[in-house]
């Protein structure tokens, strides 16, 4: 099986995501940081599409979003995984997952995950530690990356092989 992760990064954790993922799934496996890469791929390739981003001042990344929009209907055709890396727990979580991602992607996926966020304010430009500093109290930084979570998805996707 063949698999792409298509995400962004801005400060490292939703990277440590995607890396704990990609150890623990079976098969190839190709990690695209859009934020950064620029590596040409052909979804065609790939059996399995994961897609995750961070929150940030409550949205996905733009890069996320347009990758969404420019595939849209291919994506629809694949064995797909969604995920979001956020400090929100509960109720606020599940929203703004919904709204990073179309309902019919996450209908339509064969896994989702929730996987805890980290502040990582000694990577923060000044105005991201200000408006962290403001809305969630938060000076240094915090961990509650959620391993479980991360190994519960890379799970979900293997069994799915295994049933092929």
């Amino acid at each position: 099986m063949k698999n792409l992760i298509v995400y962004c990064s801005s400060h490292g954790t939703t990277e440590k995501a995607v890396g704990l993922l990609s150890e623990n799934l079976v098969g190839d496996v190709l990690s695209v940081d859009l934020k950064r890469e620029k590596t040409i791929f052909d979804l065609k390739d790939f059996d399995t599409v994961i897609i995750g981003g961070s929150i940030h001042a409550g949205q996905i990344q733009r890069k996320i979003k347009k990758f969404i929009q420019n595939h849209y209907d291919e994506l629809l055709d694949k064995e797909l995984g969604l995920f979001l890396v956020c400090m929100r727990e509960g109720e606020m979580a599940i929203e703004q997952f919904n709204n990073a991602f179309p309902q019919e992607l996450r209908k339509n996926s064969v896994a989702m995950g929730l996987f805890g966020g980290e502040f990582l304010v000694s990577k923060m430009n000044f105005f991201e530690r200000q408006v962290v500093k403001k809305v969630d109290g938060i000076t240094s930084d915090q961990s509650k990356l959620d391993i479980k979570s991360i190994m519960e998805f890379a799970s979900r996707f293997n069994n799915l092989k295994s049933l092929v």
